[in-house]
């Protein structure tokens, strides 16, 4: 499978890219949120990729990092425009997100729907869990 930067220009000029938006035309927005201790703690830092599959390819559209109060605001996404008669089933993209922490080495991947005109906001809690010989590991 290969892998696209929608940073990269002949990606945007690309044909898959173009059936891309054809069939994602609208934006939604997602929030990203990190946090230990039961959200008590922000966590800065914890680098972040949104991808989603498309035929046969992996597009990359945000990297970042988490700020000082661990989120990342309004990263706008493509979406699929809603259709009025059939919005008990809305139509949606669904994007990987990979969070990764190296100071815990946490290495987590969430799945998020997106949706027309909608934020969604997708908490990621790095806390450490008890293994059975009493340590502790970051999950």
């Amino acid at each position: 499978m290969n892998t696209y930067n929608i940073n990269d220009d002949n990606f945007i000029n690309s044909d898959l890219y173009k059936d891309f938006i054809k069939e994602n035309p609208s934006r939604g927005n997602l929030r990203i949120r990190a946090y230990t201790a039961s959200g008590a703690i922000p966590i800065k830092d914890l680098k972040v990729t949104i991808s989603t599959q498309y035929k046969s390819a992996n597009i990359i559209f945000y990297e970042g990092e988490t700020n000082e109060s661990g989120v990342i605001e309004k990263i706008s996404l493509p979406a699929p425009k809603l259709i009025n008669d059939n919005l008990d089933v809305p139509k949606k993209t669904t994007y990987e997100i990979l969070a990764v922490y190296e100071p815990e080495k946490l290495n987590n991947v969430y799945k998020v729907n997106m949706y027309e005109d909608v934020c969604v906001v997708q908490n990621i809690n790095v806390a450490p869990k008890t293994l059975d010989v009493g340590e502790f590991r970051w999950q």
